[in-house]
C-alpha cells in the first residue's frame, strides 16, 4: 500500500462508492472492494443498482471483499448448493403456481433470502455505511432511492430484474429494477464524499462469429444498450472522479455458475482502480 493510497484512512479525502447493476457480471464488483480494503479505504457513503446495491449493501453491513468473494464462490460453484437454494425459494402455495410455473414467478425476495449472508441486516439503520439504493417505481413512472426501513424489500425492489422476477411490491408501490432509471446511481453520491468512484459492469452485446442472437439475446442486449444510454446521459451532467469498466460483456446476466471465469478475466480491474485511487489522489494535493 502506498502512502499516497492509504490517506483515505489518515484524515486524507473521502471516498464514496456507486456499484452498477448487470446481473452476475457484477460479481466483478468484488474486485473493487477487495482493493479498497487493501488500500485501507472505507467508504463514507455507498450507492447501488440491482446487483450493485445488494454487494454495496455487504459492504455496508462491515463484511470485507474477501469474505464475499469466499461466501460468494462457496455457493456459487457448486451446482448443488445452488439448485438447493433455488428449490427452497419457489412459490409456497396453489395461488403462486396458478398458470404453471414459470420462472418470472420466482419472488425476488424468497431468492435474496435464500443467497444473502446471515449477517445482512434487516433495516437500513443497522448498517455501518450510509446506503442509497435505486428502484423504478413501475405505474409512477420515476426512480425510487432507497435510504430507510426494511433493507430486504429495497434490494429485492433493485434487483426485481422484468421477465425474470416479478415485482416487488413496497409501501403499497410496484417496483422493478433500479437500473431501468439508474444502472450506476454515482450521481446520487454528489457532495457526500472528496472523491467519487464510479463502476458500470452493464457491459454491452457483443458479435460471436458465425452465431445470430435469440430472442432472449436481443431482449437483454437492447436493454443493455439503453441503459448505456442512460450511463451516457448521466456522465454528461455529472462524473464521477473514477470511472471502471470491467470486461464484462462476454458474460450474460444470469452467468453466475461462471465465477471463476468472470473473477479471473475482470482481476485486472484491481490494480486499475489503485493506480485511479493514487491519481486521483495527487490531482487533489496538486490543485
Amino acid at each position: 500500500m502506498t502512502d499516497e493510497a492509504s490517506a483515505g484512512s489518515q484524515g486524507g479525502p473521502t471516498f464514496a462508492v456507486a456499484f452498477g447493476g448487470g446481473g452476475a457480471r457484477g460479481l466483478a464488483h468484488i474486485h473493487i472492494i477487495e482493493a479498497l480494503d487493501e488500500l485501507g479505504i472505507r467508504p463514507v457513503a455507498i450507492s447501488g443498482s440491482s446487483i450493485g446495491a445488494i454487494l454495496g449493501a455487504c459492504v455496508a453491513s462491515g463484511m470485507t471483499g474477501k469474505e464475499i468473494e469466499d461466501y460468494a464462490r462457496r455457493i456459487l460453484s457448486r451446482r448443488a448448493e445452488i439448485i438447493s437454494r433455488v428449490w427452497s425459494a419457489r412459490p409456497q402455495s396453489l395461488t403462486e403456481m396458478v398458470g404453471g410455473f414459470k420462472v418470472t414467478q420466482f419472488n425476488i425476495e424468497r431468492i435474496l433470502h435464500a443467497f444473502l449472508p446471515d449477517q445482512m441486516p434487516k433495516t437500513f439503520e443497522e448498517l455501518s455505511i450510509p446506503l442509497q439504493v435505486t428502484g423504478t417505481d413501475y405505474y409512477g413512472h420515476h426512480a425510487k432511492v432507497f435510504t430507510h426501513g426494511d433493507l430486504g424489500t429495497a434490494l429485492a425492489a433493485s434487483a426485481a430484474l422484468p421477465a425474470v422476477f416479478a415485482p416487488v411490491v413496497r409501501g403499497g408501490r410496484t417496483y422493478i429494477d433500479g437500473g431501468i432509471y439508474n444502472p450506476v446511481p454515482f450521481d446520487l453520491l454528489h457532495g457526500k464524499a472528496d472523491i467519487v468512484i464510479a463502476v458500470d459492469v452493464v457491459g454491452a452485446p457483443v458479435e460471436v462469429h458465425g452465431r445470430k442472437p435469440t430472442s432472449i439475446d436481443l431482449m437483454f442486449g437492447a436493454t443493455q444498450l439503453l441503459m448505456q444510454s442512460i450511463i451516457a446521459n448521466t456522465l454528461h451532467k455529472c462524473q464521477p472522479d473514477i470511472l471502471l469498466r470491467p470486461p464484462v460483456s462476454g458474460y450474460r446476466v444470469l452467468d453466475f455458475m461462471k465465477i471463476d471465469a468472470l473473477m479471473a478475466e475482470t482481476a485486472g480491474v484491481k490494480d486499475e482502480l489503485k493506480r485511479a485511487v493514487e491519481a486521483a489522489i495527487r490531482a487533489r494535493q496538486a490543485a
